[in-house]
């Protein structure tokens, strides 16, 4: 195996601000969308951390939440080390075709597998999709400037 060259530091530099990111997007959306979490017939449908009780989800909901963000951005930053050179273009556009490689064999197929298999409404599944694109556009760009 040859040497991926990896800078630990910058990897965990970009898995907390993935976290960070996915966090805000997270909440912006879920403000937006709030109508769908508060349909009744739906509640059902939410794990027992995310809504142990009828209301607002607890903090340890947040905490797991930025732990898998975390998980998620040492990932992300990782697999990017790995194929960073086969990404054309250079440092933003590196990171902007990342992006879209990410949210094409992750997002899409994921949204397409919650159409399939949860039942909630297409437009919030939707609107999960766009928070993926998102994310992985800007962190496409972060992560290509940070790790070179």
């Amino acid at each position: 195996m040859h040497n991926l060259n990896i800078n630990y530091w910058r990897v965990l530099l970009v898995a907390v601000i993935y976290a960070i990111i996915s966090q805000i997007v997270h909440s912006v959306s879920s403000m937006l969308t709030m109508s769908y979490y508060m349909i009744e017939e739906y509640w059902p449908v939410w794990s027992k951390i995310m809504m142990p009780t009828a209301g607002p989800p607890p903090m340890s909901f947040f905490l797991y939440s930025l732990l898998f963000a975390f998980i998620a951005g040492l990932l992300f930053a990782y697999v990017y080390n790995m194929i960073k050179k086969s990404m054309p273009g250079k440092t933003v556009c590196k990171g902007l075709h990342y992006g879209i490689l990410v949210f094409l064999i992750a997002g899409i197929p994921s949204t397409l597998g919650y159409i399939l298999l949860i039942n909630l409404p297409i437009a919030l599944l939707l609107y999960w999709a766009l928070e993926m694109l998102i994310i992985y556009l800007v962190m496409g760009i972060i992560t290509a400037k940070l790790i070179k």
